[in-house]
């Protein structure tokens, strides 16, 4: 009876620590759109399956059924509508050439491949014949695939949003600290917060032109203005936001620094990013959704491999796939904006826990 009686308590103690190991990995999978996974968890757990179908049914069956009527609609309703490409293509074009782009990208790479075997052979050839004077190493000049420019997208904004983030972080900071300070730059804030990208896109290609004499390979100038475009553009959000944290922070913890007589970088590292933390993650957020989406028109108008480039290309191309094809960056522009966004929320849930808990 005893034993039978532990073994009870046991199975007790491993079903409540499964369900805590569940309950903390919830967090994580909604912050990265997984939230669909939890329900099916707690179902292998043993949970009430009633209730957990109908929590799967609210985070996974409805959107997929809302998703299913969108591509539905799309279906009928695109080859109705002519344009000078013909007519709009439907769901399974679009998919048609998603594949044909893959299929591009996978023979471009073994292209490559190719190219590099033949450059091995050659020189292990004028190696053996003591021609060692004659061994060059060349790099393959193929064009950029579809995925080549995707990498070249997010290479981009990557850096716009770095420099952005390097320079509006401590000008929030600045700003919610002192009154003087942010009188000072509010009127500038309000003025070019507003300014498109295709107006400083011309601008930016000048003094990029005039500065950056030397581009490296790395760094060729037409990325640098994408880039630069782009911080101009989405640094505001989370200046915005990092002095709007950093002003609304407990005026006891400003005490506190004072009473303890600790210097300027040390309050701001102990007790004013702590407090402003979420904020700073919430404009750091909107300012890569605001980078994503000048990146395109920046892209196009700069001429840089990248999305922007390739919808301007197939635009200009005019075949009878290039609709379908610019209808694939349309949905991987919006798919990529959406992954980008649950990873900062999932590193803001990361760096802000202790204040959501």
């Amino acid at each position: 009876m005893a034993n039978a009686t532990d073994n009870l308590d046991a199975g007790v103690a491993r079903q409540e620590r499964l369900h805590l190991m569940i309950n903390r990995a919830a967090g994580w999978l909604d912050a990265l759109g997984l939230a669909w996974i939890t329900p099916i968890l707690k179902i292998a757990a043993g949970d009430n399956p009633r209730e957990q179908f109908s929590e799967l049914r609210r985070v996974l069956v409805i959107p997929l059924i809302g998703i299913g009527i969108f591509l539905l609609a799309w279906g009928v309703l695109a080859p109705r509508v002519e344009t000078s490409l013909g007519a709009v293509p439907g769901p399974a074009q679009v998919w048609e050439q998603a594949v044909n782009l893959w299929e591009d990208h996978k023979a471009e790479r073994e292209k490559e491949a190719a190219f590099y075997e033949r450059l091995e052979a050659r020189n292990a050839k004028l190696a053996e014949e003591g021609k060692h004077d004659m061994i060059k190493m060349r790099a393959y000049t193929g064009k950029p695939t579809y995925f080549d420019q995707i990498v070249t997208s997010l290479l981009t904004v990557g850096l716009g949003f770095l420099i952005a983030t390097l320079i509006a972080v401590p000008l929030g900071i600045a700003s919610g600290l002192s009154k003087t300070f942010s009188g000072a730059i509010n009127p500038l804030i309000q003025i070019f917060k507003p300014v498109s990208p295709l107006a400083w896109l011309p601008i930016v290609t000048m003094v990029v032109s005039a500065l950056y004499l030397d581009p490296s390979d790395a760094l060729p100038k037409s990325l640098v203005i994408s880039a630069v475009t782009v911080t101009l553009c989405s640094l505001w959000p989370t200046l915005i936001n990092t002095a709007l944290g950093v002003a609304s922070i407990d005026k006891d913890l400003v005490n506190v620094g004072k009473v303890l007589q600790l210097s300027t970088p040390t309050t701001i590292r102990k007790l004013v990013l702590p407090s402003a933390l979420p904020l700073i993650f919430t404009g750091l957020r909107l300012s890569l959704g605001v980078g994503w989406m000048v990146l395109i028109a920046a892209e196009m108008l700069a001429q840089n491999p990248g999305l922007g480039k390739f919808v301007w290309d197939e635009f200009q191309n005019g075949s009878s796939s290039s609709l379908a094809r610019i209808m694939v960056a349309v949905l991987t522009i919006g798919v990529i904006g959406f992954m980008l966004d649950r990873i900062m929320y999932a590193l803001q849930s990361a760096f802000t826990f202790s204040a959501n808990r």
